[in-house]
């Protein structure tokens, strides 16, 4: 009797998460948007030390405003001095924001929450949690990472502000990342999210401040184009670059959880003659992410995928490449938790110079990286087998 009515509670818990997640999302999904090719001057950014002395001094550098939005602030020595440097361009009358997610930043404690607020930095958290969508709205984060700057310079990738970032975790190591600067008229894209993601975190989605377009044309930058997603149409984004390559496909992520068209899309490109390198991480940052990858990656080595694993620390850059046709780099990871829940915004680059050095940084990842064999998967313990079912079966939430 005792076992009969505890496997009703967990089919009754199942099927309220199940209820929850999928009416949420119906109810309370922003709307995603792709927004217009644009002209860009890109600066890109693998190392968090080099990343962090640009940010810091265009925020320095400041005249009128500051907008700020990471999924991360930690509560460590570079989140103060990031706190400090935002509250002395308060004091400077700057218009300062920052809005961090509530889930991610949760290490950002109330003493920093007053401090901000008092020296006037206008300070929210996005993604409040909301009844009776409580399962959705802890799950659906905003994983957004963007940075404007007098609405001249604009910021996006996978940094957040923590110790890691600059390698001083030493469980992690060195960490390598993808972050762009951005100058140009595509800032004006990164504004407008911004300002949407603002308005829906005071709860005033109606409100609309005014962006001021600014047409620059230079044959010399980059075209580009924002996407902003809300778990909808990145699988789909990610499809179209996969279906380009013609000889050469490269995917760096942090978690590899793909779907089954994503899976068939890349298995493909195999068929097609298309060499394919996937870039993962060796350690893991989160519990049971590495494992999940592990239920996709024997089928890819079969078919001849050169899949490397991060060595010299923890890989957590976003990033694939289609030959020298387009390439992505932006916010979202290749797993479920990006494409069907959290917000997302990606930078898609049309510029083969550019994505010309963007893929030589990535083939300096590769190299030294051990590559993974099917031996080594079968080396695998048993435990890494059980850890990676219980992955496979919770990939939603990865």
């Amino acid at each position: 009797m005792l076992a009969t009515v505890i496997i009703l509670i967990v089919i009754l818990i199942v099927a309220w998460f199940a209820i929850d997640l999928g009416v949420g999302k119906k109810e309370l999904m922003q709307k995603e948007r792709t927004f217009p090719m644009r002209q860009a001057s890109l600066k890109l950014f693998t190392d968090g030390t080099k990343f962090y002395n640009d940010l810091f001094k265009s925020i320095e550098q400041a005249k009128h405003s500051i907008h700020i939005s990471f999924y991360i602030v930690k509560n460590d020595e570079v989140s103060k001095k990031f706190v400090d440097l935002l509250c002395e361009k308060a004091n400077q009358q700057v218009d300062v924001r920052l809005l961090v997610d509530r889930i991610g930043s949760i290490k950002l404690n109330r003493k920093m929450r007053k401090h901000l607020l008092a020296c006037g930095v206008k300070f929210s958290f996005s993604r409040r949690l909301k009844f009776p969508y409580l399962f959705y709205t802890i799950n659906a984060r905003n994983h957004r990472k963007m940075t404007i700057i007098d609405q001249s310079i604009g910021y996006i990738g996978g940094f957040n502000i923590g110790q890691e970032y600059l390698g001083l975790d030493p469980t992690l190591g060195t960490w390598k990342d993808y972050h762009l600067k951005v100058t140009g008229e595509a800032v004006n894209d990164l504004q407008t999210q911004f300002l949407r993601d603002w308005s829906s975190s005071m709860n005033d989605e109606e409100q609309h401040e005014e962006v001021i377009d600014r047409q620059i044309k230079d044959p010399s930058m980059q075209i580009v184009q924002f996407r902003s997603t809300e778990g909808v149409s990145l699988e789909d984004h990610f499809l179209h670059i996969i279906n380009e390559a013609k000889n050469e496909l490269c995917i760096g992520t942090p978690y590899f959880i793909p779907t089954e068209s994503l899976m068939a899309a890349i298995l493909k490109a195999r068929k097609r003659g298309v060499t394919v390198y996937i870039l993962i991480p060796m350690r893991a940052d989160h519990p049971l992410v590495r494992d999940a990858a592990f239920s996709y990656l024997p089928a890819l080595v079969e078919a001849g995928c050169q899949i490397h694993q991060f060595y010299y620390g923890f890989y957590h850059g976003k990033v694939m490449i289609a030959d020298e046709r387009i390439c992505d780099v932006g916010t979202a990871n290749f797993d479920k938790r990006s494409l069907f829940l959290n917000g997302e915004i990606n930078c898609f680059i049309f510029d083969p110079v550019f994505i010309k050095h963007v893929k030589e940084t990535f083939h300096t990842f590769l190299h030294d990286c051990p590559l993974l064999s099917l031996s080594d998967i079968k080396k695998r313990t048993w435990f890494d087998k059980f850890k990676q079912g219980v992955a496979t079966f919770i990939s939603p939430l990865l």
